[in-house]
């Protein structure tokens, strides 16, 4: 009988977890699905959420970037959950080359970059198993969804239809035709490979031809209001709050997809589907099921990671915290609660950062969860902190 592959230690440099290799998680084996495409039909969600609670713990994530994760999986239950899958949806996998979840449908995008992200991909096929598992490329047409901010090792942002500005480990090297920016980004890939698996392009030593580091994209319009495709069908963003749903969720919101109109889901940035052809009796259903529609929903401005209710490391409930203090958060305030000092959630700065103390929380301000705590608080005291910040 063949073994399934071990699942990946969460400590590991560049660990990753995937459908074939789970990665160990306090509840479980976390795996990660690479849907083709991003795209599944209402009856494809509801078929992964009944797997979820078949094999796993019946908890689903869809990541900052957009990525499917199952969560509770055992070392006897990974195998089936992932031939089961496979029969569902097409998986994904080799280098991880992303489009915006519209591409190719969006009528703002300055060019469709599915074809240069397909030639991508079959370039780099000769390097499989070279490269590390986090290893992305991002390949943007800058339409109403796009991915200004979410890390690439090597960036492709359309600014004409055969026009492509490139950047590789957060340096600019100009713009490109689309012959020329696969070519370098082949280059690039060619180069990680030699350094071996851990290597990342912020670590390769900057070419001749490099410029100054790349100046951040504007950010495009991606919050919870209305987009269509370019033939006019509508779509509308359902964010997961925190990240994380349960299979009962996401079941219900599939057939009330399926009900109301819904053709397709697309996974997107921000932890989000897209509902394809959504009626606003769909947003509505959605949003009584606990699903993020509304901008100005407080929980749009919290991080939070799963915490001590599924993390090894994680000391305090923090999605639970995160429930609790979404309604009183001050306006524009975004706070982070992190289970422990890693800051999983969100590994960059925020206004309040709440992170798990083993005799409270260590309360950061402007800073990340790494941070030295500027005080330590009780569980009562987090209203009144967060309170006193949104004064500040």
């Amino acid at each position: 009988m063949a073994l399934s592959p071990a699942p990946i230690a969460p400590s590991r440099r560049g660990a990753c977890p995937s459908l074939d290799v789970p990665m160990a998680t306090g509840d479980g084996l976390l795996a990660r699905l690479r849907v083709a495409g991003g795209r599944m039909t209402p009856q494809q969600l509801a078929g992964i959420a009944a797997l979820a609670a078949q094999h796993g713990n019946g908890l689903i994530e869809i990541s900052a970037r957009g990525n499917l994760q199952v969560r509770g999986l055992t070392a006897s239950s990974s195998g089936p959950f992932a031939a089961a899958v496979e029969q569902l949806v097409r998986i994904e996998r080799g280098l991880v080359v992303e489009v915006p979840p519209l591409a190719g449908e969006d009528a703002r995008e300055i060019a469709d970059p599915r074809p240069l992200a397909a030639a991508i991909r079959s370039a780099a096929l000769p390097l499989a198993g070279q490269l590390g598992p986090k290893v992305t490329v991002i390949v943007d047409g800058c339409g109403q969804i796009g991915l200004a901010q979410s890390k690439a090792d090597v960036r492709l942002e359309a600014v004409a239809p055969d026009g492509w500005a490139v950047s590789i480990g957060g340096r600019a090297i100009g713009l490109r035709s689309a012959a020329d920016a696969v070519a370098a980004t082949q280059d690039c890939l060619e180069a990680l490979a030699e350094r071996g698996i851990a290597a990342r392009a912020s670590e390769l030593p900057p070419a001749a031809a490099f410029g100054a580091r790349v100046a951040a994209s504007p950010q495009n319009d991606d919050a919870m209001r209305r987009f269509a495709l370019g033939d006019g069908t509508p779509v509308r963003r359902v964010a997961l709050a925190y990240g994380s749903g349960d299979h009962v969720s996401l079941t219900a919101l599939a057939q009330a997809a399926a009900e109301h109109g819904v053709t397709e889901f697309r996974l997107a940035p921000q932890h989000s589907l897209l509902a394809i052809g959504a009626s606003e009796g769909f947003v509505a259903l959605a949003r009584d099921l606990g699903f993020v529609t509304d901008a100005g929903d407080p929980r749009r401005r919290i991080s939070a990671c799963i915490g001590s209710a599924g993390c090894a490391s994680g000391l305090v409930p923090a999605r639970e915290t995160a429930d609790r203090l979404a309604p009183g958060l001050p306006p524009k305030l975004h706070l982070h609660v992190s289970g422990c000092s890693k800051g999983c959630a969100h590994p960059r700065r925020a206004d309040v950062t709440l992170v798990g103390q083993r005799d409270g929380y260590g309360l950061v301000i402007a800073g990340s969860a790494g941070d030295t705590p500027q005080a330590l608080l009780a569980a009562d005291q987090l209203e009144s902190a967060l309170a006193t910040a949104g004064q500040g």
